[in-house]
């Protein structure tokens, strides 16, 4: 006969599935990525982070969190939490996202566009349309067609 399990092991057993689900959705979103943006997977875990980062910066805290809900949770771990951000979103133009992803990539600025558009895509295909469209409504034309 077996012993009866502790509430301890009980804890660690929930914990170890719950980092299990998040390291899988974490894999699942980077494979997607990587697909759809035909991005080596090393560019497009460094592209899930560095878009964004840059994207929290032009929408209101309030959007940026509720994009945040709907992305993997390991993704987020990897993002500057909310008390290092900007109350206010800075306006800033396409190239200069497009810029700031360039650097923080360390690409060739021409390059930037398409890993820009391939994150917005793959970010779109995990949240739903209504989600995906609060957020397009935020971002000034020029960067609504990204």
């Amino acid at each position: 006969m077996s012993r009866p399990i502790t509430e301890r092991e009980q804890a660690e057993h929930r914990a170890q599935r719950h980092a299990s689900r998040t390291g899988a959705s974490y894999a699942s979103f980077i494979r997607h990525l990587s697909e759809v943006g035909r991005l080596e997977p090393a560019l497009a875990e460094c592209a899930a982070v560095a878009v964004p980062c840059a994207l929290a910066r032009r929408i209101h805290p309030s959007e940026a969190k509720d994009l945040e809900a709907r992305l993997p949770r390991k993704l987020v771990e990897f993002l500057p939490p909310p008390e290092q951000r900007a109350h206010r979103p800075r306006r800033f133009g396409r190239e200069a996202l497009l810029e700031a992803v360039a650097e923080g990539l360390s690409l060739p600025l021409e390059r930037a566009e398409p890993v820009v558009r391939a994150v917005f895509h793959a970010m779109r295909d995990l949240i739903s349309e209504g989600g995906a469209d609060d957020v397009a409504t935020h971002l000034p034309p020029d960067r609504q067609a990204l």
